[in-house]
């Protein structure tokens, strides 16, 4: 048989003319043995599917109606078959009943018709798909959000001046651009934000609170805020301004102390460190205060061009870890012209991602010291892939490990040296962190 099929192949008309013969021929045994009309059916339609299916089979480079009908029963008939089981990797079936009855009842049922848009539906059914895996940093942006997301990246934007993430299920400020709206009006690093505009903040993704809070220049928001150790809450009212992102500063400070201070990692943050790079050398520094405090991170590639001005060539800067296990390792780029002059390092817990991979980094390969308080956690890598209708997701794919292999994410960098601002630091802005830093730097270059 097999050898009969594989020198004469059939279309899938001309088996439905084959099995239409074979059903007369049934039919007419089945009337004579009086069998039911209903068993009659059944025959049928089992023959006519195994018809269809064994035509697209040999055909599946077809485009006849037969064909094409073919593949919509089919595939009406096992989409489960199509759908890889996630639980056991294994192949199987998952139910989009309830998804169509849900959409058929809205378009049938729902008394503002004029409302529903099908490409909104999509948007948000996407974004609820990626959602429910309960990754904060897995997210769906429809073209509106994603064109944000862009423009934040690019350096300039109008909104408070704030990093958002998430930490125990709730919403918090990761960190307030220094001389930006939410720093000026008193937003700190590890305030938890609970209600934005008095609208509850408990079941809202980031994205969704970073497009609530972004808005036109001299619009105002106010933000429902718990400070870390505060029993009460508080309401700060901001007014959105145009946030252009100077990233890096330099400062010389006393005992030939370069104050280096990186607020975030941005397109333009590796060129700007490379400006300052000829004013540290020239004013003839003996030590680098490096402060990442309140610097959520950014791009990867930045961190890495900047660690390698601080460390040996071909050192390993930070490890990825993937889902099967496996293990990239990023090593420097050269041109280390720090490499010989200590480094102390002030994070914070606004200091994030490529911030933690920085300063890991120093102190595995250096011995840099880190004074102040302990980091973020925010140790995962997302790729972002965009879409032709402008859309794009957001996706974790590796977790990130310094070069001795401590992971980050979640349980972020402990500080060498603790230092913790008081409330009374906070109120005459004496920087306490720095001091600790400034004089730790200058015994290290006493002890030389």
């Amino acid at each position: 048989m097999k050898r009969k099929i594989s020198r004469g192949r059939l279309n899938g008309l001309d088996l439905i003319k084959k099995n239409i013969y074979f059903i007369g021929r049934i039919m007419k045994n089945i009337f004579q043995k009086q069998y039911s009309f209903f068993i009659l059916i059944l025959i049928g339609v089992v023959f006519f599917y195994f018809g269809l299916a064994w035509g697209k089979k040999n055909n599946s480079n077809s485009n006849s109606p037969v064909s094409n009908l073919t593949n919509f029963v089919e595939e009406l008939v096992k989409p489960g078959d199509l759908i890889k089981n996630i639980d056991n990797n294994q192949p199987g079936k998952v139910d989009f009943d309830i998804f169509w009855k849900t959409w058929s009842s809205l378009e049938k049922k729902y008394i503002d018709q004029g409302d529903l848009n099908s490409q909104d539906m999509i948007y948000g059914a996407v974004k609820g798909m990626v959602d429910a895996i309960g990754d904060p940093y897995t997210s769906y942006m429809n073209p509106k959000e994603s064109k944000a997301f862009s423009s934040d990246m690019e350096g300039s934007f109008e909104g408070i001046g704030a990093e958002l993430g998430m930490k125990e299920g709730g919403l918090v400020v990761i960190a307030p651009i220094s001389e930006m709206p939410a720093e000026k009006a008193g937003l700190r690093s590890g305030d938890r934000i609970i209600k934005i505009n008095q609208e509850m903040t408990s079941d809202i993704s980031i994205d969704e609170a970073v497009s609530k809070i972004r808005g036109p220049k001299g619009t105002g928001i106010v933000l429902t805020v718990i400070s870390q150790n505060a029993e009460e809450s508080k309401e700060i009212k901001i007014t959105r301004d145009t946030i252009d992102l100077k990233s890096v500063n330099y400062e010389q400070k006393w005992g030939n102390i370069a104050y280096i201070q990186i607020t975030s990692f941005s397109e333009d943050t590796a060129n700007e460190f490379n400006k300052e790079i000829t004013k540290v050398i020239a004013d003839n520094n003996k030590g680098i205060v490096l402060d990442l405090r309140n610097n959520p991170g950014g791009f990867l590639n930045v961190a890495i061009k900047i660690a390698s001005r601080f460390v040996p060539s071909d050192s390993v800067v930070v490890q990825e870890e993937r889902q099967d296990g496996t293990i990239q390792k990023f090593e420097s780029l050269g041109g280390n012209v720090f490499s010989e002059i200590p480094v102390v390092v002030l994070i914070n817990e606004g200091s994030a991602s490529a911030s933690e991979i920085l300063a890991g980094a120093l102190r595995d390969i250096n011995g840099s010291k880190l004074v102040g308080q302990k980091s973020f956690g925010k140790g995962s890598v997302q790729e972002f892939q965009e879409f032709q209708d402008g859309s794009s997701l957001k996706v974790t794919i590796a977790k990130w490990l310094t070069p001795n292999g401590t992971s980050i994410n979640k349980t972020g960098l402990e500080a060498d040296i603790e230092v913790k601002l008081s409330d009374y630091d906070i109120e005459t802005k004496f920087d306490s962190q720095l001091n600790k830093a400034l004089n730790e730097m200058s015994a290290q270059i006493k002890s030389k």
